[in-house]
């Protein structure tokens, strides 16, 4: 996901109008459109919040498109939400038997596209294997966290940093399998 340096992912109210920023960084990369189209080819299907959703109509009814393409995504949701195309799919059960029980035997590769809460519940409960974090060069004070209530340290190691020309700066995390709780003191080593 996309977020301000300060690690939100929208404002309180939902409102991602930060998100066109207008920063120059003259030794960055050029967002090379062979690479987006390669990776979102990779993708098998995206899982997203209620609200990340509805951001997406949004984004689509101002004309800017469908950006899930014809990928299945499954918008997890106990809320009536319309439907606007036969790719979607509404889900209110256990999120790990949807990831491990139907999507990992299913698909390759599979988009947390997000919000915060999707994030945050994907890490807590081990579902993860990556995060990809692309940080926009913008401060907004408040907002939606990009981990909403992580109740313990996950363990990361960094892949990749790429700098772009726009001032974005895309890191690429693996999840570690070794977590500790807040506090915890570091295991000894012989």
């Amino acid at each position: 996901m996309a977020a301000s340096l300060d690690g939100f992912i929208a404002r309180k109210d939902g409102r991602t109008d930060w998100l066109e920023t207008s920063d120059e960084f003259a030794g960055g990369a050029t967002m090379d459109p062979a690479f987006v189209e390669a990776f979102l080819k990779s993708i098998g299907c995206y899982v997203m919040g209620s609200r990340t959703y509805e951001t997406a109509l949004n984004f689509e009814a101002k004309g800017f498109g469908w950006a899930y393409g014809d990928k299945p995504v499954f918008v997890l949701t106990s809320r009536q939400l319309p439907r606007t195309r036969a790719t979607v799919e509404f889900y209110s059960g256990d999120l790990a038997q949807l990831v491990n029980g139907r999507l990992r035997p299913a698909f390759r590769s599979i988009w947390m596209a997000g919000g915060g809460v999707v994030a945050g519940e994907c890490l807590r409960r081990g579902l993860a294997d990556e995060v990809r974090y692309s940080i926009l060069p913008v401060l907004i004070g408040d907002g939606i966290p990009f981990f909403d209530k992580l109740d313990r340290d996950v363990a990361l190691h960094l892949k990749e940093v790429k700098g772009y020309k726009n001032g974005m700066v895309a890191l690429c995390y693996e999840v570690r399998t070794e977590m500790k709780k807040p506090g915890q003191a570091p295991e000894a080593t012989a």
